[in-house]
C-alpha cells in the first residue's frame, strides 16, 4: 500500500513532548501522523507495516496502539473488506488521531485535577496536623 507523499517531510506537533510519550508510543505516532489523511485525520495501515517502519514485533505495535488510545490521542477502529469470494474478512485498523488541541485540553485538565487533589490533601494533612497539635 502507498502512503499520500507530502514531499520528504511531515509535521509533528510541538506539544507532544508535553505528552511524556515512552520512545515506543512516539514512534507509532510517529508513523501514524505520516500516514494520515490531514482532512480526516484517519489512516489504515496494517500493524505489520508499523511494525517494519518502526522496527517493533507486531505484539509490540499492538502494545503502544493500546496506550495512545488509553491517552486519548488516537482511536482504532476494526474495518471489514469483502473477499473475492464475497465473504467477509477482517481489514486493517482505521485510526483516527485526535486533533492536537482537544488532546491538549484533556491533558491540561487532568494535569489540573491533579493539582487540585495534591492541594486538597495538603489542606486535609494540615488540619489534622492542627488538631493534633492542639489534643
Amino acid at each position: 500500500m502507498k502512503y499520500k507523499s507530502h514531499g520528504n517531510f511531515f509535521a509533528l506537533p510541538n506539544e507532544i513532548f508535553l505528552w511524556g510519550l515512552t520512545t515506543g508510543e512516539l514512534a507509532v505516532y510517529s508513523f501514524l501522523r505520516r500516514c494520515e489523511d490531514r482532512k480526516t485525520r484517519q489512516c489504515w495501515p496494517s500493524i505489520k507495516t508499523i511494525g517494519k517502519a518502526v522496527n517493533m514485533s507486531e505484539n509490540t505495535v499492538r502494545k503502544y496502539i493500546r496506550q495512545l488510545e488509553e491517552r486519548g490521542i488516537i482511536t482504532a477502529e476494526p474495518t471489514e473488506g469483502i473477499t473475492k469470494a464475497g465473504g467477509k474478512r477482517n481489514g486493517n485498523l482505521r485510526f483516527t488521531l485526535r486533533p492536537i488541541q482537544e488532546v491538549m485540553d484533556e491533558y491540561y485538565a487532568r494535569q489540573m485535577e491533579d493539582l487540585e487533589l495534591v492541594a486538597e490533601r495538603q489542606r486535609v494533612a494540615k488540619l489534622l496536623t492542627e488538631q493534633e497539635s492542639h489534643a
